[in-house]
């Protein structure tokens, strides 16, 4: 693991605590400005500089998150004037966003979907907003799909929106990430790209970089892709049950040309798990944090970072 003499002396740079705790640098400052939730210290210059409390509160704070706790009652139960957490089946905070995105949705409406969405991530780390709202508006949108006759167009609007958001992170934190670098793509003849972006926002948060190569991705391409990049993984993502036998015939190919660990999520690694546990393919499932930990255990331990600017 990569170490500095800050960190060597128990303070850590913001960079690095977003690393550790999967919470982006933008939401960090507005849990400290906005909040009050965090108190680095600051250097000289004027950076911050995190301290192992600091480290232990942030994950503290997100225990509360996933709890369904909405940020502002967070700080009141870090004040110890509130620890009750809200009522799971009122959703916190996450009913309101999910019905003013979905609103804006059926009205294609860019602006308000926009605001909503930054809003949101603005205020909680990825993993939460997928989970608590990404997620369950997806399912929603996929429920008007088979009952709308505008669905198709609502979810095409969605996904449009969403490939754009995330390549403005792409364009702004590839350059400044310096994990180990992932090839991310759909199996094929998969058109949902949805988890895959999803899988990718989450991973930007913790300082990978991917090249994404989107839906309905041959897998006799993907080692020349690995070859060409160095790329130190292969992260793939499905929701089609597959035909066993070419199935297992790809994935073998796979693997053997990529000579990287190759990861798979979704619902194909359900569909078919016998196939998967007869083959060197890794399941992740669908839980990106956890499917996240599984890809980092099983990439090697002496992955060079990407140089950067100090």
């Amino acid at each position: 693991m990569y170490k500095d003499k800050t960190m060597e002396s128990g303070s850590y740079p913001i960079s690095t605590v977003s690393e550790l705790t999967g919470v982006n640098p933008v939401t960090l400052r507005a849990w400290e400005r906005r909040y009050g939730l965090i108190q680095p210290e600051r250097t000289e210059s004027g950076h911050r500089m995190y301290s192992q409390a600091d480290i232990s509160r942030i994950r503290h704070i997100l225990e509360l998150l996933d709890q369904g706790m909405s940020i502002g009652r967070v700080q009141k139960a870090l004040l110890n004037e509130f620890a009750e957490t809200e009522n799971q089946e009122t959703g916190g905070p996450w009913v309101d966003y999910r019905d003013a995105m979905l609103y804006a949705v059926s009205r294609f409406d860019e602006a308000v979907l926009e605001d909503k969405y930054n809003e949101a991530m603005a205020l909680y780390p990825v993993d939460v907003v997928t989970r608590q709202l990404l997620t369950p508006l997806l399912h929603d949108l996929g429920e008007r799909w088979k009952n709308s006759g505008t669905g198709v167009a609502e979810e095409h609007f969605f996904s449009v929106f969403m490939r754009n958001k995330l390549g403005a992170r792409f364009h702004h934190r590839n350059i400044q990430n310096d994990g180990p670098l992932l090839v991310a793509a759909c199996l094929p003849n998969e058109q949902h790209e949805f988890g895959l972006l999803l899988f990718s926002l989450a991973a930007h948060a913790r300082g990978y970089r991917l090249i994404l190569l989107g839906a309905n991705m041959p897998m006799s391409e993907i080692p020349k892709v690995v070859a060409r990049t160095g790329a130190d993984g292969v992260v793939l993502s499905g929701s089609l049950a597959m035909e066993p036998g070419p199935f297992a015939a790809e994935i073998a190919d796979l693997v053997r040309d990529s000579r990287v660990p190759v990861f798979l999520g979704g619902h194909t690694t359900r569909y078919n798990a016998e196939t998967i546990a007869s083959s060197e393919v890794i399941p992740v499932g669908q839980d990106l944090s956890s499917g996240l930990h599984i890809i980092q255990q099983h990439l090697p331990a002496n992955i060079k970072r990407k140089s950067t600017r100090g």
